[in-house]
């Protein structure tokens, strides 16, 4: 089996008869479509298909693979999902792939961005949704970054694996779902890296959710959207994010939370800014107090 096949039938087990027009009379023994419908519907012998979801086929044309998104009703991240594991299963890819992973730096530009944040939480998510840097209010809002060791120093780590974090998110459930399936698209993108085999490899092992929803072939690129808080020191917080690059090729993007103007959830930024503030202020004067 290869990733292609996996994807493809999980793809068609979510597709209903009803969803494309199809009759639904007859006993089914699965969900989803029948090989013979996907096949039917996107021009393709059901052979063919067996061939794809067996991963006996070595590689499949565009045409072909558009046919299938089509047919299966594959949103734009799905379809883009669906191009790169079927491109890096071909002989040529796979023998022209590099194994090693660059190393992921922070500009100072980037940083400079990022302190002048004030009161805006953001942090900057590079490869596999490793946490690179953050301004005082996103670890106000999260959790204080620089205490934890770089390798939980992860998005969907955190998500799963530590409990601030989880009890952080009103509906945990909705936001770890969405979090595998970010993860899901990044492993396609970055199929060689051995950091990103071995977070999934972990997780999976950790967490019995994570397995079942990785196995659940989600994808979805991070862009914007809004998420509900509920924060030990703010309360309630209902916040839009977004995710900008930051340069094209850079692979790291910026999230930032924003809060409506004059709405609650902005009051309570405000009021977690001061916090943090003063936090930060008592440290530094206990740090710097002499000895006695």
């Amino acid at each position: 089996m290869t990733e292609l096949g996996d994807y493809l039938r999980s793809c068609r087990a979510r597709v209903s008869p009803e969803d494309v027009g199809l009759p639904t009379a007859g006993r089914r023994r699965v969900p989803g479509l029948r090989r013979e419908e996907l096949a039917s519907m996107a021009g393709i012998s059901v052979d063919y298909i067996v061939r794809l979801e067996q991963g006996r086929v070595k590689s499949a044309s565009p045409s072909i693979l558009s046919a299938l998104a089509q047919a299966l009703k594959l949103q734009p991240d799905e379809r883009e999902y669906l191009l790169r594991i079927a491109a890096r299963e071909t002989p040529l890819s796979r023998g022209s792939r590099s194994t090693g992973t660059r190393r992921q730096q922070v500009s100072s530009s980037t940083r400079v961005l990022l302190d002048s944040m004030v009161n805006v939480p953001a942090l900057v998510l590079g490869r596999r949704m490793d946490i690179l840097a953050w301004n005082r209010l996103g670890a106000a809002l999260f959790t204080d970054f620089g205490r934890l060791p770089l390798r939980h120093r992860n998005h969907i780590w955190l998500t799963f694996q530590d409990p601030q974090v989880r009890d952080l998110y009103e509906d945990w459930a909705q936001v770890a779902r969405e979090c595998v399936a970010y993860l899901r698209m990044d492993a396609a993108r970055y199929p060689d890296d051995p950091e990103l085999a071995q977070l999934v490899g972990n997780l999976s092992l950790a967490n019995a959710d994570f397995g079942t929803w990785w196995s659940d072939h989600r994808v979805r690129s991070q862009r914007q959207g809004r998420k509900a808080f509920h924060h030990r020191i703010a309360g309630q917080l209902e916040l839009d994010f977004q995710m900008l690059d930051l340069r094209s090729g850079s692979e790291q993007s910026l999230l930032v939370y924003t809060a409506e103007p004059g709405s609650s959830a902005a009051g309570a930024l405000t009021f977690l800014t001061r916090w943090a503030t003063a936090q930060t202020a008592e440290t530094v004067e206990r740090d710097s107090a002499p000895d006695t």
